[in-house]
């Protein structure tokens, strides 16, 4: 069993150093809890579990620490793809809802399996989700103050479980004053994926990882046979040539974790029952 989880980039907001310590105790507690939950539960589950832990917070860009949009409002999107069934499910540009991913992880039972904007939002309050603002005093104050802080923020998880099985999570609370309607990476498979070989979820520029299909590609080159750190850094090397900003976390269905950034610096923190991994 292996799990490794990601809060974005720490130059998302405040870059003091408490704050770097308190994401730095935030992560290994989640990822800790987290383990504690994968020894019960499936990968699936587990990463549910992780992003939720994440959303709720404030520390990061997603759930309760979301940002605002150019019109005021927040605008969140995420989503789960579990490697065994290859499944995707998500959501796009919800409204008024305190985790996102647990709507993504209702929608894994549907047919229509990705939602956006109003049909989500209804989808969700149909499904029982209460109406829940997650905008907090520090995002007001930022979007009052157009202090743009280049949208590097997004939470994900990773998750190896007992039985070989994989899957991944992301979710995020956008980028902050974007235009109303744009879509990020993290309701894609540009940004999560997952099938049995091995399970991605990335950070950063979302229109960057579009554009480099960074999840898919690992994934696939790891599916066709390259090592896991190899397809990492191979699929970094082509970001790079498109100046491209992002992170990505990852395990293969041996249990073996690689974490990558195109700038510093990504944060995020593994663990497999014995051995912690923080960033610094």
């Amino acid at each position: 069993m292996k799990i490794i989880i990601h809060g974005g980039f720490f130059s998302e907001s405040d870059q003091s150093h408490d704050v770097k310590v308190a994401k730095q105790n935030s992560l290994k507690q989640i990822a800790q809890d987290s383990f504690e939950f994968l020894k019960t539960h499936s990968a699936e589950e587990t990463v549910v579990h992780a992003v939720k832990l994440l959303e709720d917070d404030l520390l990061y860009n997603a759930g309760m620490g979301s940002q605002i949009q150019s019109d005021g409002k927040i605008r969140m999107s995420a989503s789960l793809m579990n490697g065994e069934t290859q499944k995707f499910s998500g959501v796009i540009n919800i409204e008024n809802v305190k985790n996102p991913i647990e709507v993504a992880q209702l929608l894994m039972k549907e047919d229509d399996r990705v939602l956006g904007g109003n049909g989500a939002k209804q989808y969700a309050a149909e499904n029982g989700f209460a109406d829940f603002s997650t905008e907090i005093p520090q995002r007001r104050k930022e979007y009052e103050e157009k202090l743009k802080n280049g949208g590097k923020g997004t939470v994900g998880c990773v998750a190896l479980d007992q039985k070989g099985r994989l899957a991944a999570a992301t979710s995020t609370g956008g980028k902050g004053f974007e235009l109303v309607g744009r879509i990020s990476d993290s309701a894609t498979v540009a940004g999560n994926f997952a099938n049995e070989y091995c399970a991605v979820s990335c950070t950063g520029v979302g229109e960057d990882i579009v554009s480099n299909a960074t999840a898919a590609k690992i994934v696939t080159r790891v599916t066709d046979g390259f090592p896991l750190k190899n397809a990492v850094e191979k699929t970094f090397v082509e970001l790079k040539e498109i100046n491209g900003f992002a992170g990505a976390i990852a395990i293969d269905k041996n249990g073996n974790i690689a974490h990558q950034d195109s700038y510093p610096t990504m944060v995020f923190a593994s663990f497999d029952g014995e051995h912690f991994e923080i960033f610094d």
